[in-house]
């Protein structure tokens, strides 16, 4: 027995040994079971990172929300005077009904299973619930019905470049996972970039779940998505977003399309189309999801009649004052007529591109050939992808594959094209021959640490014509607006001269045979620049079978668009409306390290306005910087040390403002857009503390556009390419 037992306490005695040296049994590692019984924690969610504007505002966020969940098991009620499970599904399906995009009848449905659940949810229905909404259904007391407090994708500006933005919802994986998700546009195309890693808080617990003294907690910090900045310029997308609404309402065309860009660097300022969406709601998002402007290919009308003059031109094949028969033209078989039928006897070439007469360009494909035009064509980028920073972009084809094609091509029928496309060859002739590549991401930054993950830069895509050539070119395209014979008399604005062209497109009918004809049948359009002689803006506005009056042509709507975003964002611009050519300019100095008195005197001789932020002292900080031109009557911040004095904001526009709000670091709060009306703490106040300083804006239209002006006399229809000029093969 002695032996016996003796035995027996060796081998536990061993058992215990062996257990608190290797710390496992039975192949279970009893110090992490040990602490996962006494720790716990919560994971830190990260946030999906922004998508903002060129200035900083606010397109896309994660926004605190609410998700909807039904306890339906009795276990969860331990006192039947204060249930807390759902007691009466009818009641409680009928009034949740009343608050969330869910049928009573499916609400029932998720309120009584076939299976024993504790808990039911509603899906994308329960999903995103307003603050205002939760207390409205918290306020119906019904038992069983509660919130968990839950992030959403937040889209403030309702219709805003949409297709371009795109939309993230909120998915839930076999797992219980859930995440936001981008699903369209640039929140599907860097969905990996925007999403961001939970972190995680951890500590230690008793029994009954109380803080254990002494415990440590471990925080593994959420790691955020990375903010994306656009070329986007809010205001400029605003007005752009405004015109095309009223546009759409008054005409009910097909489709539109307008894209406002920056010659000078190739960025994005505005891009929209219709039918569109609210990516907030997705209300309207029917069937489209493409970005028209890059994934899809038009035939451009006679805004091509453009880059067919160019090419002449800087060919040395243009001859303005030659004089050649309008109204037809021959190939083979084949005839093509000016939008008149007749044409105008025998005219100039520079009357008949004023006119937009076809036939002139047929008879200039004579004159220069077909592999010249092809090869500025292909210079021009057209027939291949401008290497836009956004997916699936169209290249369009220059059909040239029999005669009537080379001939149809030069008046923009029969080969198709992209809007951006035009965008970046008009870029040649606005920005003295250098042509940029268009972009919308202007940098990707890192808000966890601020590093700028990617920076773009503008990218030059060659010089298809030469800087004397893009000159003529645009005083060339002016005097279809301010020439006698000029058709595009309705894209005349004041105080700026506009350079452009004009285009009328037949649209392929829907089984792909032919083409549709009627008034209201066509694709009406206009390409063109401003200020016409050193043009900050290039503008593409396409308007797809509008519903036109019977006095009305084609250029009305577009007319409304184009005209309405020009004249506003110049304005917006601080670009004074005036002849540009007169305006006196002064390229920047270094100004660091200098005394702030002398540059001042310096600056205001000539005729730019110096704004002190600080003391009179070493200049430490400028904007704009070194090397930049300003006309007359610019703003130039110099920073200094010491105690800032408020100046005055007046006509102030909203970029000048982020400007100095940014290098004053002063609590300045900004309502509405466009220029400074009003101002909370008056010109010559120094500030000594934190308290904010409201300053109003108003748009440039509240303070500068008049009303319109009567209707001007009805100019003839242009029509390009009927029935008989495009044989079916």
């Amino acid at each position: 027995m002695f032996l016996l037992f003796g035995g027996l306490f060796l081998l536990l005695y061993w058992r215990f040994v062996s257990i608190q040296a290797t710390g496992v049994v039975k192949g279970h590692e009893l110090e992490t079971e040990a602490l996962s019984k006494y720790e716990s924690g919560y994971a830190l969610s990260a946030d999906r990172g922004k998508i903002l504007d060129r200035n900083a505002n606010v397109i896309a966020e994660d926004t605190l929300s609410y998700r909807l969940v039904a306890v339906i098991s009795e276990e969860a009620t331990e006192n039947e005077k204060n249930p807390r499970h759902v007691v009466d599904t009818a009641k409680t399906a009928s009034e949740l009904a009343k608050y969330i995009p869910m049928d009573e009848d499916k609400i029932y449905e998720r309120l009584n299973p076939s299976k024993q659940l504790y808990q039911v949810e509603f899906g994308l229905a329960g999903r995103g619930i307003s603050h205002d909404v939760k207390k409205q259904i918290e306020a119906l007391n019904l038992p069983g019905i509660i919130f968990f407090s839950d992030k959403k994708r937040y889209y403030p500006n309702g219709v805003f470049a949409s297709h371009l933005i795109g939309f993230a919802l909120r998915e839930t994986d076999e797992e219980g996972k859930s995440e936001v998700v981008g699903k369209m546009g640039l929140e599907s195309i860097y969905d990996k970039q925007l999403t961001g890693t939970d972190g995680k808080l951890t500590y230690q617990r008793d029994a009954r779940n109380y803080l254990l003294p002494n415990s440590n907690n471990i925080v593994q910090e959420a790691q955020h998505g990375n903010d994306i900045y656009l070329t986007l310029d809010k205001t400029i997308q605003n007005f752009l977003e405004d015109a095309m609404s009223r546009v759409n309402t008054k005409y009910t065309p097909q489709s539109m399309i307008g894209v406002v860009a920056d010659p000078k660097t190739g960025e994005i300022l505005a891009m929209s189309q219709r039918p569109t969406f609210n990516p907030d709601t997705r209300e309207g998002l029917d069937g489209n999801w493409l970005n028209d402007v890059v994934e899809n290919t038009i035939e451009p009308g006679s805004t091509f009649k453009t880059f067919t003059v160019a090419a002449a031109m800087d060919s040395d094949n243009w001859f303005p004052n030659a004089k050649y028969k309008s109204g037809q033209y021959t190939v083979y078989k084949d005839v093509i007529r000016d939008h008149n039928r007749y044409g105008w006897g025998t005219i100039s070439y520079l009357e008949g591109f004023q006119r937009s007469s076809n036939t002139a360009m047929t008879n200039l494909l004579d004159v220069m050939g077909w592999d010249t035009l092809e090869k500025y064509l292909d210079d021009f980028g057209f027939g291949q992808k401008t290497g836009i920073d956004l997916p699936n972009e169209a290249s369009g084809i220059i059909n040239s594959r029999y005669p009537i094609d080379k001939y149809t091509t030069t008046f923009g029928q029969g080969s198709t094209v992209t809007p951006i496309q035009l965008i970046q060859a008009l870029s040649a002739i606005a920005n003295d021959g250098k042509m940029m590549q268009p972009y919308v991401i202007d940098k990707i930054v890192n808000p966890n640490t601020g590093e700028v993950v990617m920076n773009s830069e503008p990218v030059e895509k060659g010089q298809p014509i030469k800087a004397e050539t893009a000159k003529k070119m645009r005083e060339l395209l002016a005097s279809t607006i301010y020439g006698e014979a000029g058709n595009a008399k309705r894209f005349q604005i004041e105080g700026y001269e506009v350079a452009g062209k004009t285009g009328t497109a037949q649209m392929p009918k829907a089984n792909g045979r032919g083409y549709d004809w009627g008034k209201n049948e066509f694709l009406y359009s206009f390409l063109g620049m401003a200020p016409a002689d050193d043009p900050q803006l290039i503008v593409y506005i396409a308007v797809a079978k509008p519903k036109l009056g019977a006095t009305e042509a084609g250029s009305d709507p577009v007319s409304q668009v184009f005209n309405s975003v020009v004249q506003n964002s110049l304005k917006y611009m601080n670009i004074n409306p005036t002849d540009t050519a007169e305006v006196k300019k002064k390229e920047l100095a270094n100004y660091v390290g200098e005394h702030s008195d002398s540059i001042i005197t310096e600056l205001e001789a000539d005729g730019l306005h110096p704004v002190l932020i600080g003391e009179s002292g070493e200049i430490t900080e400028q904007f704009p910087a070194q090397g930049k031109v300003l006309t007359q009557g610019g703003i130039v911040f110099l920073k200094t040390a010491g105690a800032i004095t408020v100046p005055s904001f007046e006509k102030w526009s909203l970029r000048n403002l982020l400007v100095y709000k940014s290098l004053s670091n002063l609590p300045i709060e900004i309502f509405g857009e466009g220029f400074v009306e009003s101002q909370s703490v008056s010109q010559g106040t120094i500030i000594s503390d934190g308290a904010p300083i409201v300053v109003k804006l108003k748009t440039p239209e509240e303070q500068y556009l008049t009303p319109p002006a009567e209707d001007m006399e009805l100019e003839d229809e242009i029509v390009e390419g009927e029935e008989q000029q495009l044989p079916e093969e």
